[in-house]
């Protein structure tokens, strides 16, 4: 298989014949367990609880893996990877003490989306009459369904045989169209039921406007090609929407060099020729920030804008020298064109067969090409740490990486294909790490996670290693243990006794999870006798536990720091 065909788990539309073919004779939860495998989902990830159990029954029997978390938020970041690999995830919980349990998970998919449907169970229908005191409710029955309507792109409860299936394809389709969460609630009395006569599913198609479409194909091809400083931006929709060919056939085929947000490292693989580098405004390499400032003609496609990918608001980009495109906007300088799919402006553009001037690239950043000469007896640092795991990478690796500076550190490894790199960039939150490997090597399972995670956020989720255990996965965690926060330590001067945590041996953990093999690491010779042991043993999973000084950071880190540090 083709790295190009690895990396194609994008989410789509089933087919219009699956999608339209009539229905009849099956229940509520058998159509929902079918239309999630109409949009590839095989996995589902989860907690059992008694509002659910019927549907977990049918989940069990059917065509699709139930994945059992040891916690609903695990479940939520699990899910999340997985959707970000495989296109789409889902995530299966009961009432309330599940349901409110996953938020953050969910605020989490949404703000960086990655399309999760959240399957929750509820009480039935006919026992909420007279507005019972039932366990689990809070303040009233609808008080969950509130909640997610305002984390989700589309959300329904599931109390009317007559709408049912027609609510579960306006949520999927909801999901698959704008690579964001949706959310069902599936009262336990309605699992089973099997609503009345056909049903005859309509399908909805996004079309662009062909007129605005043309008038914006027609004034971008004209700036670019007057332009005599062009290059791309490219972000993370560029991914989630499964137009990474689009981009390289029009960088290719212009010319164009690729410089990529920090949420949407490794949308394209690091090691292209035309890879220029991460844009992080003044937190990022100097090079690569005059690089993108300078150009007379900067296409933005599929980014975000937030604080991070601005480098803390110090980006200098002039609105009225970028082709500003998304799935949700398409501005070109102060033009604004409505009703444009960002895939269309994409054809739209290859198809004008442009060419532009040659830039010469930035200098490509030492880890891509340095050899890495152990210092024996010298204590490991992030900086070195990140030297040496860069040269283990390849093309079968995916590297998860958490919050803090196991985040920043690793914007400097070289992703060798793309999407191979998973980090919550943007929302930022912590504990996302470990169960996302969960999602990740479920989805693909000939991929080999390796995680890197601080200790504090390692202790929030890192027994979801015990689900990791279980199911015989055998990704390589990371551990970088400096006592504590070490991002706030950075961000706010001063010995605060409130960025500490308990010490734990985290080396020992697979004894107590009943498999995998733990190493403990000081130095340089340690860890590279840890790591290149770990890299060999593919029969569990494998913890290293590496001490860093208290002191030590990523210069990617201590940029930010410097930026970030006069708010706080």
């Amino acid at each position: 298989m083709s790295s190009t065909e690895i990396n194609q788990a994008t989410p789509t539309q089933p087919s219009l014949d699956v999608a339209r073919k009539p229905v009849t004779g099956i229940s509520i939860g058998d159509y929902l367990l079918r239309r999630l495998g109409d949009y590839g989902v095989r996995d589902v990830f989860g907690i059992p609880g008694d509002y659910i159990l019927s549907f977990y029954t049918k989940l069990e029997r059917g065509p699709l893996n139930a994945v059992g978390c040891t916690r609903e938020d695990c479940a939520g970041f699990a899910a999340d990877a997985y959707a970000r690999i495989n296109g789409m995830g889902a995530v299966c919980v009961t009432y309330c003490v599940g349901g409110l349990s996953l938020c953050n998970s969910v605020a989490g998919a949404y703000a960086e989306k990655s399309p999760v449907v959240v399957i929750s169970g509820a009480p039935g229908v006919r026992e909420r009459y007279n507005n019972p005191l039932l366990h689990h409710k809070v303040r009233d029955f609808r008080t969950q369904a509130e909640v997610f309507r305002r984390l989700c792109a589309a959300s329904a409860e599931l109390n009317d045989p007559d709408t049912a299936f027609r609510e579960i394809d306006r949520v999927l389709d909801a999901v698959a169209r704008y690579r964001r969460p949706g959310y069902l609630e599936l009262p336990r009395d309605m699992v089973g039921v099997v609503p009345d006569g056909v049903y005859c599913p309509k399908c909805t198609e996004s079309k662009s406007d062909a007129g605005a479409l043309a008038e914006a194909v027609a004034e971008a091809a004209r700036r670019i090609s007057s332009s005599r400083r062009t290059a791309i931006l490219a972000g993370v929709e560029l991914h989630r929407f499964g137009l990474q060919d689009q981009l390289l056939e029009l960088a290719e085929g212009a010319g164009i060099a690729i410089t990529t947000t920090l949420l949407g490292k490794s949308v394209v693989s690091e090691t292209h020729p035309l890879f220029a580098g991460i844009y992080e405004g003044a937190m990022g390499r100097e090079e690569v920030t005059q690089f993108v400032e300078e150009s007379d003609c900067l296409l933005v496609l599929g980014a975000f804008m937030t604080d991070l990918n601005l480098g803390i608001d110090t980006a200098n980009l002039d609105p009225g020298r970028c082709i500003y495109a998304t799935s949700e906007q398409l501005r070109i300088s102060h033009h604004n064109y409505h009703h444009v799919l960002l895939s269309d402006f994409l054809d739209g553009l290859v198809r004008a067969e442009l060419k532009v001037a040659v830039r010469d690239l930035p200098p490509r950043p030492a880890l891509v090409d340095a050899t890495f000469e152990l210092q024996p007896d010298a204590p490991i640092t992030i900086r070195r740490l990140i030297a040496r795991l860069n040269q283990a990478l390849d093309s079968s690796t995916v590297v998860i990486a958490d919050v803090g500076d196991a985040l920043f550190a690793s914007t400097e490894l070289v992703v060798r294909q793309r999407t191979e790199f998973i980090s919550p960039a943007y929302y930022t939150s912590m504990g996302y790490a470990v169960p996302a490997v969960l999602g990740a090597m479920t989805a693909r399972p000939d991929l080999r996670a390796v995680a890197l995670v601080g200790d504090g956020a390692f202790q929030m989720t890192g027994m979801e290693l015990s689900t990791i255990v279980r199911r015989g996965l055998n990704p390589i965690v990371i551990v970088l243990d400096n006592g504590g926060y070490g991002t706030e330590r950075l961000l706010h001067a001063g010995d605060y006794r409130f960025n500490e945590i308990q010490p734990w041996c985290y080396h020992r953990l697979p004894a107590v999870l009943g498999g995998g093999t733990g190493y403990e690491v000081w130095t340089e010779t340690e860890f590279d006798a840890a790591l290149s042991s770990a890299w060999a043993d593919t029969r569990g999973m494998s913890l290293i536990h590496v001490h860093l000084p208290r002191g030590d950071y990523s210069k990617a880190l201590e940029r930010l720091a410097k930026k970030l540090s006069v708010r706080v």
